[in-house]
């Protein structure tokens, strides 16, 4: 069942169209991720789900209430996790939650439970005197997300919550969404690092230049390039003039040069490679090493649009 139905959204920002005709479905249950670089329409299209933007048109439904007619009783089974930090620095942690709680109704003993359940989660129960502007930055996004467990949601809706953060709050923030979406919370997801998404999500959504370009699980996405190889070349003096050349190659799907690599989507890798280092060497370039591979998610994307996911 479709906990979250997002049918034919746009939304415009004067001449820029963030989000176009988007139509989204999340089942009950499930840790859904939006992958996307920056820029893509995220964050435009979470806002509107969670009701903090009004879209142009099209229509919202979570759990089967319309989020324009009835957003209070929406707002009641969500919980936000911005990408930016909002918390107050100069209170502690326990009292941004206490604040945050009486948003959510919250009061008395049943605030005091909460607060104390969404440190626990959080694993900041010795920081809960602590001021936020005293934290780290992966601490900070910690309590974000602890921030919006405090009303139980059944939604999660999370909108990069691991920017700028050491590994070790990655890893700790990613151990929890599995935790919580094995206790029933649905989940969704956005982010452009990839290996998050592929850790975390049962199935994914594709979206660049505000449209969703592919929707599937990961094997489902990976089939869409097929048996094709990805081969990565680390070049030296490469021209990027050359690349249209090797675009035109046949047996070629994409190329893209970024960084002296130089990455290719090929019907068989083996049987190009041969050709590839001529070609680059009639040209002036250096081959330094040369791996082939099957595809993973990052060449599905590159597949799609063109471009790799950092761009």
């Amino acid at each position: 069942m479709a906990i979250i139905e997002v049918k034919n959204i746009s939304k415009s920002f004067k001449e820029i169209r963030a989000v176009e005709q988007v139509n989204l479905s999340v089942k009950e249950g499930e840790v859904f991720g939006l992958l996307g670089p920056n820029g893509a329409g995220k964050s435009t299209l979470i806002s509107m789900i969670s009701t903090l933007l009004k879209s142009d048109d099209g229509e919202i439904n979570i759990n089967g209430i319309n989020v324009k007619k009835q957003s209070s009783r929406a707002k009641e089974m969500l919980g936000l996790v911005p990408q930016d930090i909002a918390l107050y620095p100069t209170l502690t942690a326990e009292e941004n939650l206490k604040f945050w709680g009486r948003m959510y109704g919250l009061k008395g003993k049943l605030l005091k439970d909460r607060v104390h359940e969404a440190l626990e989660i959080a694993g900041l129960e010795e920081r809960a005197k602590g001021r936020i502007d005293t934290f780290s930055g992966g601490m900070k996004r910690r309590i974000n997300i602890a921030v919006a467990l405090l009303h139980k949601p059944r939604i999660l809706i999370m909108d990069e919550p691991t920017v700028g953060i050491d590994p070790q709050s990655r890893n700790f923030i990613l151990e929890t969404i599995l935790k919580l979406n094995k206790e029933g919370t649905t989940i969704l997801y956005t982010s452009h690092y990839m290996e998050e998404v592929e850790y975390l999500c049962s199935r994914i959504g594709i979206i660049d230049h505000g449209k969703i370009i592919a929707i599937g699980s990961k094997t489902e996405l990976k089939e869409i390039i097929g048996n094709k190889d990805t081969i990565n070349i680390k070049v030296a003096h490469f021209n990027e003039a050359i690349l249209k050349e090797i675009n035109e190659i046949p047996e070629i799907d994409k190329a893209q040069y970024d960084e002296d690599h130089l990455t290719l989507i090929a019907k068989d890798g083996s049987l190009i490679i041969g050709r590839l280092v001529s070609m680059l060497e009639e040209k002036g370039c250096k081959a330094l090493s040369i791996n082939i591979q099957k595809p993973d998610l990052e060449d599905v994307f590159l597949h799609l649009t063109g471009r790799a996911l950092r761009d």
